[in-house]
């Protein structure tokens, strides 16, 4: 059977891809796909990186030298949005040791999260996020998975008038409390919002990503790969002509471009330890999204494996 890591590097053969996977043989002016944020206009790159899991990690010279080295790959692939949260064990801390090692500092889109119940609780774990990220002024804090919602969101609409934050939002897991979610989208003034959806798991376009377009909210989109079902059910099969026209050449970009394909989709955050993975992924920030016709072919694709 052919793992994700075999397909990837068959890919990059093909393609003579170097070693931040930047292909050599791509156009030059094959540009990076870029996204609006709906309440301000501002773009930004449509492939971002997560940290659940991949970044909690001790921080040991050799696991902060790996995270590096995921990071320039990220970097190098055009990449600025980085997503994290206090929930993530160590992943907030080990975001900020690898940013205060490069240089120059790259430009970041630094987004976090506030998981705690209480007002004061609520600024004391946001301070200490972004000394922890080694960020002065957060671009997104969100209210992860809906925790003390009321309270967090004053916090952070005070915030965002006072300049400490320039974004604000709300985040969910997976499906659940998607009816209080709805109904916070409605009444709130959010720039963003996150949520899972992927090709197996398409519940969010029945509600959430239409209202967010509606309200003009951006998406951030989680677990784009199912928590890696995707590659358990695409194992050992080659990628369909579908795949080609789009430019994919691993399954991991075809799971992506799917995505891409929603016109409701702002950004997507796929987390990796790996540099081989976030080579790949990065490659889907390139090239052609495909249309409805093509993403019901890619639907289709996927239920007959």
């Amino acid at each position: 059977m052919i793992t994700r890591r075999q397909t990837v590097k068959l890919g990059a053969c093909a393609l003579g891809v170097h070693a931040l996977g930047v292909s050599a043989g791509a156009p030059e002016n094959l540009a990076i796909i870029q996204r609006p944020i709906p309440s301000s206009g501002e773009l930004i790159p449509v492939m971002g990186m997560g940290t659940s899991r991949t970044f909690d990690t001790a921080d040991d010279a050799q696991s902060l030298a790996k995270l590096g080295a995921v990071m320039q790959a990220f970097f190098q692939g055009g990449g600025t949005v980085i997503d994290s949260s206090p929930m993530y064990g160590n992943a907030e801390s080990r975001v900020g040791d690898v940013l205060r090692a490069m240089t120059p500092t790259p430009a970041v889109f630094a987004a976090t999260k506030v998981w705690t119940t209480g007002r004061e609780e609520g600024i004391a774990q946001m301070e200490e996020s972004a000394r922890r990220m080694n960020v002065e002024v957060f671009d997104l804090i969100a209210v992860h998975n809906l925790k003390d919602w009321k309270t967090h969101l004053d916090t952070l609409k005070a915030w965002k008038a006072e300049g400490r934050v320039r974004y604000i939002g709300i985040t969910t897991s997976h499906g659940r409390d998607h009816e209080e979610f709805l109904e916070v989208m409605r009444r709130e003034p959010l720039d963003f919002v996150q949520f899972s959806y992927n090709i197996e798991d398409r519940a969010a376009e029945k509600h959430l990503l239409p209202l967010a377009q509606s309200r003009g909210i951006a998406t951030m989109i989680n677990r784009p790969f199912q928590r890696g079902a995707l590659f358990k059910r695409s194992r050992g099969h080659a990628l369909p002509e579908v795949a080609t026209e789009l430019g994919c050449t691993s399954w991991g970009q075809f799971f992506l471009k799917f995505i891409l394909g929603h016109p409701g989709v702002t950004n997507i955050i796929p987390a990796t330890s790996k540099v081989h993975h976030m080579q790949d992924n990065m490659q889907a920030n390139l090239g052609p999204v495909p249309d409805p016709a093509q993403r019901d072919t890619m639907r289709r694709i996927l239920e007959s494996l």
